[in-house]
């Protein structure tokens, strides 16, 4: 570390790792061995840096976190667009970041910030790329990707070796299974899998595991039923979803969330013939 670091007390920094001149580390941060640390970084307090790991110029990290050993974090955007402007990567407090994990900063094509909220874990081999906002409680499983300009909002979780297209939005409180491809948005409270992904009812346990009312759940469900397993076109269903349940917070999330859409949603697959004598 040279001197001219600004380094509150109580940090610790391995005599192997680098870090800028310019780079913040407020109290109580470590910094592993071999660690590099770029231009501008900023560290918040008592956030414990790994070793072997490079977070790049431009990028914040809130209080409390940990990122393990072989993470790569702030890198330059995978956009060939992208000419080294100054763009930011922001992530905020309480955030798990797990081995040879990828978050990149943005671009310039909006904001000019890749974004990740508070508490949230990031499993192994994790990519999250330039431009994506992702909001709290977020869990995203090993080797789940995201390409740029992706939104998840709170409470999502995403499974392993998922892939989501760009420009996506997953809702709050949905559950996105194992090895799935997710090219359209998810809507909230939902389960999907599949490639491409489609609807496979309400995350119901992960919203009882939340503490959602019975008078909650039937709501949401009655949501459900409205948008996707009535004859109703979306248009019409979303009509009837107001004047059936005007004042649930539910049903205004449904339609606040559907309406602001621009991919289009995940709908329920047909079921075959011999599927449905099955059931």
């Amino acid at each position: 570390m040279r001197k001219t670091v600004q380094a509150k007390r109580d940090v610790r920094i391995d005599p192997t790792a680098y870090v800028h001149p310019t780079a913040e580390l407020d109290s109580g941060v470590e910094v592993g061995p071999y660690t590099v640390i770029g231009e501008g970084v900023c560290i918040g307090r008592d956030t414990r840096i790994g070793s072997h790991v490079v977070i790049d110029k431009w990028t914040t990290i809130g209080r409390r976190c940990e990122v393990f050993q072989f993470a790569s974090i702030g890198a330059p955007p995978q956009d060939l667009g992208y000419k080294g402007e100054r763009t930011e990567l922001i992530i905020g407090d309480n955030n798990v970041i797990r081995e040879f994990v990828t978050i990149h900063r943005a671009t310039t094509k909006q904001e000019g910030k890749t974004i990740c909220g508070n508490n949230n874990l990031f499993m192994n081999y994790v990519h999250i790329a330039h431009d994506c906002r992702l909001g709290d409680n977020i869990i995203m499983a090993n080797a789940a990707t995201l390409a740029g300009h992706v939104v998840i909002e709170d409470y999502a979780i995403v499974g392993g070796l998922v892939a989501v297209h760009q420009h996506v939005r997953i809702g709050t409180y949905c559950i996105i299974g194992g090895a799935s491809a997710v090219s359209k948005d998810v809507p909230p409270y939902v389960m999907v899998v599949g490639d491409r992904a489609r609807l496979y009812g309400l995350n119901s346990i992960g919203l009882r595991r939340h503490g959602f009312t019975h008078k909650d759940l039937r709501e949401i469900k009655q949501c459900y039923n409205i948008l996707f397993r009535s004859s109703l076109r979306l248009r019409d269903a979303l009509e009837r979803l107001r004047e059936e349940l005007p004042d649930s917070v539910h049903a205004r999330r449904f339609i606040e969330f559907i309406n602001s859409s621009t991919r289009g949603i995940i709908r329920e697959r047909s079921k075959r013939r011999s599927e449905h004598e099955e059931d």
